[in-house]
C-alpha cells in the first residue's frame, strides 16, 4: 500500500505537551464495529466493558535513555565533541545500541563519557546507530543510566520543552515493573490505581505480557509503500501462564482488550492462525497494515498517532482506513489532544 495513504493535516496545536490530570480524565473517542463513534472519558471505561472481558496491559517500565555527554578527545590536546545518546536495545548486561547525534563524530575505540561519570568504549557504529560497552554492568550500569539520564520523551514534545522531574513519573504507567522501554505504552498512562479498582469490581480480569519498546517507535516510515518498510525488532514477552488465563477467557466468551498496540503485537505474534495463544519470548516485528487478520484481539484502546507511522498503519488495519481517517477529523475538530500525552480512542475490531 501506498504510505501517503495514512496521511493526514494535524494542527500543531493538537500536540499534548503534558498529560491529562489525573490521568483519567482523559477524553476517549469510542468507535464501534459499524464506525458509529460516541465521545466519553476514561473514568467511563468500566461502563462499556463486560464482566468476564479481559485487559491486557503492558508492564513495560521506561528507563531514562537520553543522556549528552561527549567524546573523549584522541588527541589530548583537544577537547572532545559533544554528543547526544538515546539507547535503544540492551545487547548484554554492559552493553547497549543506541542513537548518536552527531554520530559522525564517533568512530569505532572511540571513549566517551556521558554525564558526569558514566563512561564507555564506541563498540561499532552504522550510520546513526551505535554500539556502547559501558565500565559497569548490571544493576550498578541500571543505577548509573538512572542517575545521568533524562526521560526520553518523543521528538514532538522534546523539541518544544525539555524533560523534568514530572516527567519522570507522568511518562510511566502505574503498574509499570520490568525496566527496559525507552518509550512509554502510551495508551497505559491514563490508568490510575482508582479506575483500574472499579474495573475490577466490574468483573474485568487483567493480565500482563511485556513488550520493550525501542527507539525505533519514532523513526518514520521513509519508503512509499508498505512493502518496502523494515519494521524494527522489539523484545517481548507471554508467559505461559497468561496464555492459559487468555485462551480460558476467549474459551468462555469474554473480549481481549489490548491496551496499546505495544500488548496487541505481542499478543497477535504469540497467536496462531487458529485463534490459539502461546508463550512467547523473543523478538517481534509485526507489522500491521490493512488487510492483516486479527487472530485475538476484540478491542484495542490507544492514542491519536502520527500521520503515516505504523501505529496508524495498525489502527487503520484494525477499524478500517477510511472509518479510522473519520475518526482523527472528528477529534482534531473536537479538539482532542493528540500523541503520547494526548487522548485517547477505544476501537472495537471491524467486521473481517
Amino acid at each position: 500500500m501506498r504510505v501517503e495513504e495514512f496521511d493526514f493535516d494535524l494542527p500543531d496545536d493538537r500536540i499534548a505537551l503534558r498529560p491529562a490530570s489525573p490521568r483519567d480524565s482523559a477524553r476517549l473517542l469510542l468507535v464501534r464495529e459499524n464506525g458509529a463513534r460516541e465521545h466519553r472519558t476514561m473514568r467511563e471505561l468500566p461502563e462499556l466493558l463486560r464482566a468476564g472481558d479481559c485487559l491486557v496491559v503492558n508492564d513495560t517500565r521506561v528507563i531514562p535513555a537520553r543522556l549528552t555527554g561527549r567524546r573523549l578527545a584522541r588527541d589530548t590536546s583537544a577537547a572532545g565533541a559533544g554528543i547526544e545518546v538515546t539507547l535503544h536495545r540492551r545487547v548484554s548486561p554492559s552493553t547497549y545500541r543506541a542513537f548518536a547525534r552527531p554520530a559522525k563524530r564517533l568512530k569505532p575505540g572511540d571513549s566517551i563519557c556521558l554525564g558526569e561519570t558514566l563512561n564507555g568504549t564506541i563498540a561499532a557504529r552504522d550510520g546513526g546507530e551505535i554500539e556502547i560497552v559501558f565500565d559497569r554492568h548490571g544493576a550498578a550500569l541500571d543505577a548509573a543510566i538512572a542517575a545521568e539520564g533524562e526521560m526520553p520523551l518523543p521528538p514532538y514534545i522534546a523539541g518544544k520543552r525539555k524533560p523534568d522531574a514530572q516527567d519522570r513519573e507522568d511518562y510511566q504507567t502505574v503498574y509499570a515493573e520490568r525496566p527496559g522501554s525507552v518509550a512509554a505504552p502510551t495508551a497505559g498512562l491514563h490508568f490510575t490505581d482508582a479506575l483500574l479498582a472499579r474495573l475490577e469490581e466490574k468483573g474485568v480480569a487483567s493480565a500482563n505480557v511485556t513488550l520493550q519498546v525501542g527507539a525505533g517507535t519514532f523513526l518514520p516510515v521513509s519508503v512509499a509503500d508498505t512493502d518496502d518498510h523494515k519494521m524494527h525488532a522489539e523484545w517481548a514477552e507471554l508467559s505461559p501462564a497468561t496464555a492459559q488465563m487468555l485462551n480460558q477467557v476467549r474459551a468462555a466468551g469474554g473480549r481481549l482488550v489490548a491496551v496499546g498496540t505495544t500488548a496487541l503485537r505481542t499478543l497477535e505474534s504469540a497467536t496462531d492462525a487458529d485463534g490459539c495463544i502461546h508463550p512467547f519470548c523473543g523478538d517481534t516485528r509485526l507489522f500491521i497494515t490493512p488487510g492483516y487478520r486479527f487472530k485475538c484481539v476484540d478491542m484495542l484502546l490507544t492514542n491519536f498517532h502520527l500521520p503515516r507511522s505504523t501505529l496508524f498503519m495498525l489502527v487503520s488495519a484494525f477499524s478500517g482506513t477510511a472509518t479510522m481517517k473519520a475518526v482523527y477529523a472528528e477529534a482534531i475538530a473536537a479538539r482532542y489532544r493528540f500523541y503520547s500525552y494526548g487522548d485517547a480512542c477505544l476501537l472495537f475490531r471491524a467486521p473481517a
